[in-house]
């Protein structure tokens, strides 16, 4: 990679002094161009950040808002019988877009200089190669998907649920703009784990380029919309590679409130028995299949178990917010 050292950012020419554009291939000129264009390292990579963001999550959002006014894909959903309104859709994209401007604007914008200051590089070119990006971004994946499980059970304690995590669970059967539908201070604290892997990662080996970072978040915002769509396919990824957690696997805990405290995979769960329930709600439609019911008995059956998760998790939730510091309200 050239120019990683650093050089004044008061002319954005100096920037690339010593660069030969015909080594570049089309991608990586049109990055110098930006920030050339731009003028400013600092202000280019915020702009670039935000905008990416804020594409790719409403990008990949989209699809799933026109899946739900499609009758057509309801044998798919996991909750048939809880469509998103445009009320609901609506109020959801206002909660998103107040997380975005007050929490996620002010990080992204001081990204730059931090990840600078940890070895990042950013406006230099030429990107890593695909054999460098790889590897890094299935580490951020593994160190993303850990951090997630224990944060989003502290977030199931009492005084933190009810003041912060509750926002998020306010649909039992989430939708795919609801994914980052949360108070700011969950956005905050989650998120954490988005940018921590990759900050860790520089600060000791000092080899990562913001490109690859890129790409990370593009994957972990698809995964994460995606998993809160409602929506199973059979070419849904968790049917080629069991241990991703999906939408399957992420429904079962906005509707049961309990188990499947992940995020990507499946594996946190299953090694700390947090997914017992989950696998025993799933043992029991898998019987019903092989038991020859007919479709429609087979939809009766699995709307009866759904109710039966839903009401345990309305309890659930309560048992939660009675928590108070160690300690459960007596009612």
């Amino acid at each position: 990679m050239s120019n990683v050292t650093a050089l004044p950012h008061n002319d954005a020419s100096l920037l690339y002094a010593n660069t030969d554009f015909t080594q570049l291939n089309w991608l990586e000129v049109q990055w110098a161009t930006w920030y050339l264009w731009i003028g400013n390292p600092i202000l280019a990579t915020g702009l670039m950040s935000f905008l990416l963001h804020e594409i790719v999550y409403f990008g990949r959002a989209i699809p799933w808002i026109i899946v739900d006014a499609i009758p057509y894909f309801r044998k798919w959903k996991l909750q048939p019988n809880k469509i998103p309104t445009a009320a609901e859709q609506w109020a959801c994209t206002k909660q998103v877009l107040f997380s975005h401007f007050t929490v996620e604007l002010p990080v992204i914008w001081l990204f730059h200089p931090m990840a600078e200051m940890f070895g990042m590089s950013t406006w230099q070119v030429p990107f890593p190669s695909w054999q460098a990006i790889l590897p890094q971004v299935a580490f951020f994946f593994v160190f993303e998907d850990m951090f997630h499980f224990f944060a989003h059970q502290a977030l199931h304690w009492g005084p933190l649920y009810k003041h912060i995590h509750k926002i998020h669970h306010q649909y039992p059967a989430p939708f795919g703009l609801a994914a980052e539908y949360a108070h700011p201070a969950e956005v905050f604290i989650l998120g954490t784990g988005t940018i921590l892997g990759p900050i860790l990662y520089t600060m000791f080996r000092r080899d990562l380029h913001i490109f690859t970072m890129y790409i990370w978040i593009t994957l972990r915002l698809f995964q994460a919309v995606d998993a809160h769509s409602g929506y199973d396919f059979p070419w849904s990824l968790q049917h080629i590679l069991p241990f991703w957690s999906g939408a399957e696997h992420h429904d079962f805990h906005h509707m049961a409130f309990v188990n499947n405290f992940s995020t990507s995979f499946r594996w946190c769960d299953r090694i700390a028995g947090t997914d017992n329930k989950y696998r025993a709600y799933r043992a029991r439609l898998d019987a019903a299949k092989k038991a020859g019911l007919s479709a429609e008995e087979y939809a009766k059956m699995e709307e009866r178990l759904n109710a039966e998760a839903e009401r345990e998790g309305v309890e659930a939730e309560k048992i939660a917010e009675n928590v108070t510091w160690g300690k459960t309200k007596v009612q």
